[in-house]
């Protein structure tokens, strides 16, 4: 018979339900509190090696961002012909090339681009495009479309560059996981409000997990290794909670929940956390903008533009500029033609963008035609996983992003990695 623990479910139900990934939720340290916050943190420090490495940003645009008015063709007349109420007009967009600018909203942005740290890659999409958010996010967070893959891209990613499991490789700033994070040997740190990190359950929950923060060795390796999680997970808290309490910074990241998540990310780079992914995104459906678009739209590119720029001028301040990048990306972007209620549906490609010192800046990829239309939808143009093998390879120094990726991608020379 099953042996019970004090939730009144076996161990095989409390591991499914979620306490491998408790050092994953970040909610521990709530009832672990027979580990000295002090102790832990000496501990958890004295364990990072390499503050100096490579650290990835990346930033979801959640709800299906329209590229079309991010980006602006504002010298085709097609783009004036189907969008003559949401339309950009030419004196208002950033012109950043003769063809194409930024809308007025993105100023950050465009200092980023201006200062030549700000990389814009078209038409990016996958084959056979899923309109449906829920699939299509599931395909980008996985990098493999169609595919039924369990683990996220970037779970894989920290699997095949830190294979040893390291600690807090990974840190996920949200209410719940994202699957992009999924891993089979990291444990991805994930938290809210890093103030008050603690585990939401039961009363039986919590004494459960009480049980298995202690030190004392059980003989069973499964047991141990749970034990070894909690204790992991306490000790990334308390770092955590200390980094939040001392952080200070005159930079302004502009208004919005993704601003204050960044400035979370920034406070864990400078406290210097072994963390080399992070993963930070808009709450809900933000982007999905099928009702009068015009202004909920401009705010939405504000808050992205400035949180952005913001934090790429505080991980400057602190002295680890050249250590950062950013990427942008969402499931879809819109279709061509503006609706009937002021607003645009779901759509296909898009553009993604690559921030950061070590960014050659610019255009690539081709801009997808708008008269050359699939069902009123743009044509891919980029590959979305052309970008994820850029930052694979030209960014994190994998040789192969075709082990994480599972396909060959060629990487775009965004870091002067050739295609």
């Amino acid at each position: 018979m099953a042996e019970r623990l004090p939730c009144g479910c076996s161990r095989r139900d409390f591991l499914h339900r979620g306490l491998l990934g408790l050092g994953v939720a970040a909610g521990l340290p709530a009832v672990l509190g027979r580990t000295s916050a002090a102790l832990a943190l000496e501990e958890l420090r004295s364990g990072i090696s390499d503050a100096s490495g490579r650290i990835l940003v990346v930033v979801e645009l959640s709800g299906g961002n329209d590229g079309l008015n991010t980006v602006i063709p504002f010298r085709n007349d097609e783009y004036y012909r189907v969008r003559p109420n949401l339309g950009v007009r030419p004196k208002r967009a950033i012109a950043l090339t003769e063809e194409a600018g930024f809308h007025p909203s993105l100023v950050g942005m465009e200092g980023l681009y201006k200062d030549g740290n700000l990389a814009v890659v078209e038409g990016c999409g996958y084959p056979n495009p899923s309109l449906s958010h829920f699939s299509s996010m599931g395909f980008w967070h996985t990098g493999v479309p169609n595919g039924g893959e369990a683990l996220g891209w970037l779970g894989r990613l920290a699997d095949d560059h830190g294979p040893d499991g390291t600690p807090n490789y990974i840190v996920n700033v949200a209410s719940s996981q994202s699957l992009a994070v999924r891993a089979a040997r990291h444990s991805p740190l994930v938290f809210d409000d890093p103030g008050r990190l603690r585990r939401q359950g039961t009363p039986g929950e919590k004494q459960a997990l009480g049980h298995f923060g202690t030190d004392e060795a059980s003989g069973n390796d499964a047991l141990d290794f749970l034990r070894g999680t909690a204790a992991n997970a306490a000790s990334s808290a308390a770092l955590v909670r200390d980094a939040w309490s001392g952080y200070r910074t005159p930079v302004d990241y502009g208004i919005g929940g993704l601003g204050a998540d960044l400035r979370k990310v920034t406070a864990l780079i400078e406290a210097e956390l072994p963390t080399r992914i992070y993963y930070v995104s808009f709450r809900g459906n933000s982007f999905d903008t099928h009702v009068h678009q015009a202004d909920t739209h401009a705010r939405l590119l504000m808050y992205m533009s400035d949180a952005v720029a913001g934090f790429l001028r505080d991980v400057d301040r602190i002295g680890r500029a050249d250590d950062v990048a950013v990427l942008m990306f969402t499931e879809f972007g819109r279709r061509v033609e503006e609706n009937a209620s002021l607003g645009t549906d779901h759509g296909t490609a898009g553009p993604m963008f690559v921030a950061g010192k070590g960014v050659a800046g610019g255009f690539y990829g081709d801009t997808p035609s708008l008269t050359d239309l699939d069902d009123g939808n743009l044509k891919m143009t980029t590959d979305f996983r052309r970008v994820y093998a850029s930052m694979i390879e030209g960014w994190m120094g994998m040789d192969d992003a075709s082990a994480v990726l599972k396909g060959e991608f060629p990487p775009l020379p965004v870091f002067g990695v050739t295609s």
